[in-house]
């Protein structure tokens, strides 16, 4: 395994949210040192990389990514996946249970893994559902689950409405120190609704989704956390009424996390123009005031983390009828690029978005991961936030390509991706090193 020294570059500490110029060298798959201003020459047999002032943070941790393997590889492969968190500046991602099978049995969890060993270039973990055939009835088996290797227990793109047995499977998690992670939408309220309620849906003539959707479910799930004490994490919450939800039950000393998607903190309900399917997404785009409020409680710290919610869809679910589409959009490869727009317009600190998209979600699965430090694994991105570009879709490493940023304008973006000490991806002018 080849050495680094990472020199002449900006460090960001998502632990301190200190920013330094400095150096960081790389042995053996893992941080060695770390030093302020001036780097020596390379030590030893170690490569030398001139950051030339760009920016150097552990590498992005995504905990929402949903993955055809097994099952519906024509979309998208956990080797493509991983080539385009890579390309992104992901060095781990969370894939979900949606699967064909589900990720509901420890040989699941074992393929999962060992796949991901034989085939991705970034750390995956696997999710594992927390009923079986993720049909929100029976739970499966979390101890065994947890021992096989799953990292947190979540029903994907369903939530699990039966309140007695999400009730069972919070107890049955906090006994196993495990985390629940929901999607919150009560299917009810959600009925036939594809895009935000609101002025906007009735005038494009589509059924609405009311934020009671969201709310509703959010309030029922931490009544029960109260009840039972085990770690919940929201996925994803989108409303202005949803963050203070999450605020009182954090004042309330509640163990309640939660995150939200890139596509809500940037996007709204004007997005989808005329009848963008690409724009179509669980949970649905909302009023600009509830993006602005999500955005403000990014930088407060009530919400912990941003996914990418990364759904590959093929043409087949996505070129139809925007109320016969399909859920979903491409966000991991984009994740950095597009969140990056809050940093410009001067919405987000750098250190905030850089510590929800590595320290948080490290903190959150109990993985030693997200920092910046000797002894820490050597998972490192290096990003240009000036860097200008007009997104292709063709040129994503991903197999669908549905993204809602296609032909955007975005500004900043992942030019050098370690992951274990190794290079998985490189920008021309880095490409050398690698």
């Amino acid at each position: 395994m080849s050495s680094y020294l990472l020199a002449n570059a900006t460090l960001l500490d998502p632990e301190t949210g200190a920013e330094t110029a400095g150096a960081v060298l790389v042995r053996d798959g893992r941080i060695s040192d770390v030093a302020s201003g001036a780097a020596p020459g390379a030590p030893g047999d170690a490569k030398r990389i001139d950051c030339a002032g760009r920016v150097l943070a552990p590498g992005l941790i995504d905990m929402r990514a949903f993955v055809g393997e097994p099952g519906a590889e024509h979309r998208e492969t956990l080797a493509s996946a991983s080539a385009a968190a890579a390309a992104g500046g992901v060095t781990t991602l969370v894939c979900m249970p949606d699967t064909n099978p589900v990720i509901d049995g420890p040989a699941i969890v074992d393929f999962v893994l060992r796949r991901a060993r034989d085939t991705a270039s970034v750390n995956v973990l696997p999710a594992a559902a927390i009923t079986k055939g993720l049909a929100g009835r029976e739970m499966t088996e979390f101890g065994l689950l947890k021992e096989a290797g799953a990292v947190a227990f979540t029903d994907g793109l369903r939530a699990v409405s039966n309140a007695q047995v999400l009730r069972r499977a919070l107890t049955y998690a906090r006994d196993f120190d495990a985390l629940i992670m929901q999607h919150v939408e009560e299917t009810d309220l959600v009925a036939e609704g594809v895009m935000n309620e609101g002025e906007l849906a009735s005038r494009l003539g589509l059924m609405g989704i009311p934020r009671e959707a969201e709310t509703v479910m959010l309030e029922r799930d931490i009544r029960l956390v109260r009840l039972t004490g085990a770690r919940y994490h929201a996925a994803m919450i989108s409303c202005a009424d949803s963050v203070e939800i999450v605020r009182r039950a954090k004042q309330d000393g509640l163990p309640v996390t939660c995150g939200v998607s890139v596509n809500n903190l940037v996007l709204n309900e004007n997005d989808i123009g005329h009848y963008r399917t690409f724009c179509r997404l669980s949970p649905p785009l909302r009023h600009e005031v509830d993006r602005q409020a999500v955005v403000q409680a990014l930088g407060e710290g009530v919400i912990d983390v941003v996914v990418s919610d990364h759904n590959p869809q093929d043409v087949e679910t996505k070129r139809l009828p925007f109320a016969e589409a399909a859920d979903g959009a491409l966000g991991i490869e984009t994740l950095l690029g597009a969140s990056l727009r809050l940093v410009h317009t001067g919405d987000l600190a750098l250190s905030k978005l850089i510590t929800a998209l590595t320290v948080n979600p490290a903190r959150i699965l109990g993985r030693d991961a997200g920092r910046l430090s000797a002894g820490a694994p050597a998972d490192l991105v290096l990003i240009d936030p000036d860097l200008p570009y007009v997104l292709d879709k063709r040129r994503l490493k991903s197999r669908s390509k549905n993204s809602p940023f296609d032909e955007a304008r975005l500004q900043g973006a992942a030019v050098l991706t370690l992951v274990g000490g190794r290079i998985v991806h490189a920008a021309d002018d880095l490409a050398a090193a690698a």
